[in-house]
């Protein structure tokens, strides 16, 4: 999976993790805003790796948290989904606004190599990944949606509702669905 090759998420170890991960998210986003500890605790069990400073509102959503990477002060807002087959590494003083999706996973466009199982009879669908990278100092606007092997230069401003589908550079601002450099800072 995290070779980037096609492969089967119904593999009895990914959904396991993936059941913990269900588990941690229903704790997390069910406890009380203000413990701190116990919200920080939740994501230390949950994610790769979180900085300092950290601050994920709920309700939060990924498959399974163990590929996600956050660095000292990164914020994500309310309802972001971090789709994380592969890594998503997210660099520091970076912020998330509401409803942001990150996705480092996919399925093959072909139907013969999407759909798993034997016999003609769908047992489910093969994905295929790429690991996303965001800077620091970036801002991604709410409700942008960032695709599989996207990287995000340092200090760039993504506009809301963006569709990032190809990687951008350091220290500008990009909008639009696909999403397109607007301006250099």
């Amino acid at each position: 999976m995290l070779a980037g090759g096609t492969y089967d998420p119904s593999d009895s170890e990914l959904i396991n993790r993936w059941h913990l991960a269900k588990d941690l998210l229903r704790r997390y986003n069910a406890t009380d805003t203000r413990d701190r500890e116990a919200l920080t605790e939740i994501l230390q069990e949950l994610l790769g790796s979180s900085g300092k400073n950290v601050w994920v509102a709920a309700p939060f959503h990924v498959d399974y948290g163990e590929n996600i990477f956050l660095g000292d002060n990164v914020e994500i807002n309310m309802n972001c989904v971090f789709l994380d087959c592969n890594r998503i590494t997210v660099g520091r003083n970076t912020g998330f606004g509401p409803a942001v999706q990150v996705y480092a996973v996919g399925h093959p466009v072909i139907p013969s190599e999407r759909l798993t199982g034997n016999n003609g009879e769908l047992s489910g669908w093969n994905s295929v990944t790429a690991p996303v990278t965001i800077g620091e100092n970036v801002w991604i606007g709410g409700g942008a949606i960032i695709l599989p092997g996207v990287s995000i230069g340092d200090g760039t401003t993504v506009g809301a509702g963006s569709v990032v589908t190809r990687s951008l550079p350091a220290n500008c601002i990009a909008v639009g669905n696909p999403c397109k450099v607007v301006q250099y800072l």
